[in-house]
């Protein structure tokens, strides 16, 4: 394929979204406009980039087992995220072979920028309440040049130059940033030997030339084929293209969503959760989790992209902790090895996932060591007032804050914002009730809402 029409489908295809009014446009447009159905209904016809992409996506000949797809993990059903309980999936092989961290969900992705260290956005600071305006997919699809480049939304980067103080990681993919764009995120599990686990590059080259071959030579050129890298380059282009054209990655078709555009109402619990999420001296979750709409009707992403360490216990399940001396340090390894990850003050940080869609989640934090939101919120409120509810202790009684993180890298935990900023006896930031509250708001989350049915509910 010429570099250049290769460079103009995804612009092409992008305007397609927008044209057509899909759930990545219409969804994100100012409530006096939103379509009426707002929803999965909306799906434009695919490119036949993005439906090879779809067809690797569901296929697990792909996989060294033969019976694990991209799918597997992430299934549509449930978002785009596991749909077991399972701390860590397990791959490899013979499917016993059991990852590191819990499986993010592939929702929302297309809207990540690439990562940086750089200042936090003005945005952010001011009020925290709008994500990067040219990190949206409404952004890319109304782009005016063609998207070059990596399939992310190409966000401004941050200088690393800049010259405050406060200097943040931030977007990547995966739960480390390790790498920057769909395409590679795509293709990485492919060769993970505790996911897809094929032997090398060259054994997924074999496969894509005797299932996908005519297909290949069709969309990208003869020659392609007679490239490994290009070959396995342009798969991974075009399992990235079918998830920002798949309506049902970026539905924006949540309770909240339909609230935002005036077309729902949100219960006395959920309108009370809100409030607690967005006030700066109880929940501030808002201060990551980004929950406002935009000026020009762009929908939340319900997360700054940036990194935290949160000192999260250590989780048992995983049976890489059985081994007293490994530990999970996010940025630092062990996925990661570049220059950031031997950066000490990057050790233990974690990307803020996406909040969407996460009453439908079965396992929490990068570890998945907490199985109910009501756990996670606690967690927060009372990790510095009440420890010892939180952290095992040894035998002499001491409680082991921070368990799983080197005493070396501690002080990257936040400790500074709410609430996370008190000491022990003091009271925690929220209590039960108002716990409860937060959860009901994060269930007003979950794409699929439906107003009709909610109407009929409350006129019985």
């Amino acid at each position: 394929m010429p570099l250049t029409y290769r460079r103009l489908l995804p612009l092409l295809a992008l305007a397609g979204l927008s044209l057509a009014g899909t759930a990545v446009g219409m969804a994100n447009e100012p409530a006096a406009s939103a379509s009426a159905t707002d929803g999965y209904d909306d799906q434009a016809p695919l490119s036949a980039v993005a439906q090879l992409g779809k067809k690797l996506f569901f296929d697990p000949s792909l996989s060294g087992s033969g019976r694990m797809s991209c799918a597997t993990c992430h299934d549509p059903a449930n978002h785009y995220a596991p749909a077991n309980s399972l701390a860590v999936q397990l791959g490899g092989p013979h499917l016993d072979r059991p990852g590191i961290r819990a499986v993010p969900s592939l929702a929302y992705k297309m809207s990540t920028p690439s990562f940086s260290i750089g200042e936090e956005s003005a945005a952010d600071e001011a009020a925290e309440a709008s994500p990067m305006t040219e990190a949206s997919g409404v952004a890319l699809a109304n782009a005016p040049a063609a998207v070059t480049g990596p399939l992310t939304a190409q966000a401004v980067v941050k200088a690393e130059a800049a010259a405050a103080v406060n200097l943040v990681p931030q977007g990547g993919m995966f739960w480390d940033g390790r790498v920057d764009s769909l395409e590679e995120q795509a293709l990485q599990p492919m060769i993970s030997p505790f996911e897809m686990a094929n032997a090398d590059a060259a054994t997924v080259y074999a496969k894509l030339k005797e299932s996908y071959g005519k297909e290949i030579s069709a969309l990208f050129g003869d020659n392609i084929l007679s490239d490994q890298d290009m070959t396995i380059s342009e798969i991974g282009f075009a399992l990235a293209r079918y998830q920002i054209e798949e309506n049902s990655f970026h539905p924006y078709t949540s309770k909240y969503d339909y609230y935002l555009r005036g077309k729902a109402m949100l219960t006395d619990a959920e309108a009370r959760g809100l409030k607690l999420f967005d006030d700066a001296n109880k929940g501030n979750c808002a201060s990551c989790h980004l929950d406002k709409m935009t000026g020009d009707g762009q929908m939340p992403n319900f997360t700054d992209f940036e990194f935290e360490a949160l000192g999260a216990p250590r989780n048992p399940a995983i049976p890489a902790n059985a081994d007293v001396h490994y530990y999970d340090t996010g940025i630092c390894g062990p996925l990661r090895n570049d220059t950031y990850s031997a950066q000490q003050q990057n050790c233990g940080l974690f990307k803020t996932p996406t909040l969407r869609n996460v009453a439908t989640r079965q396992v929490f934090f990068h570890n998945g060591v907490y199985r109910t939101l009501e756990d996670v919120t606690r967690f927060y409120v009372r990790r510095d007032t009440n420890p010892d509810e939180i952290y095992p202790k040894d035998a002499s009684g001491k409680v082991l804050k921070y368990d799983d993180l080197p005493p070396q890298y501690q002080a990257n935990i936040d400790v500074i914002d709410a609430p996370m900023n008190r000491k022990p006896g003091d009271a925690p930031a929220l209590n039960d009730a108002e716990i409860a509250d937060i959860v009901a708001f994060l269930k007003t989350l979950t794409d699929g809402y439906d107003p009709a049915k909610d109407g009929i509910k409350a006129a019985k």
